[in-house]
């Protein structure tokens, strides 16, 4: 049985942000598919379906790898 969890992520600004964000946090083990509602200049939501649930530090790692920042 599959996770769902969204996250708010900020300094998002256009579809190669989205590109970024969508790849680094789809290489987690477990993840099947990531989708953003992407807020230009403001807080994006992003959703996330994976087999287990994720730590959210691994969550946050990823998108900091990807140039943004994960939000409370």
């Amino acid at each position: 049985m599959s996770k769902t969890a969204s996250y708010w992520v900020t300094g998002m600004t256009c579809a190669h942000c989205v590109a970024a964000v969508t790849e680094e946090v789809g290489a987690l083990a477990g993840v099947s598919t990531v989708v953003i509602d992407l807020v230009v200049g403001g807080t994006s939501r992003l959703t996330v379906t994976s087999a287990e649930p994720l730590p959210v530090e691994s969550v946050r790692d990823a998108i900091d790898e990807a140039g943004y920042t994960l939000t409370a």
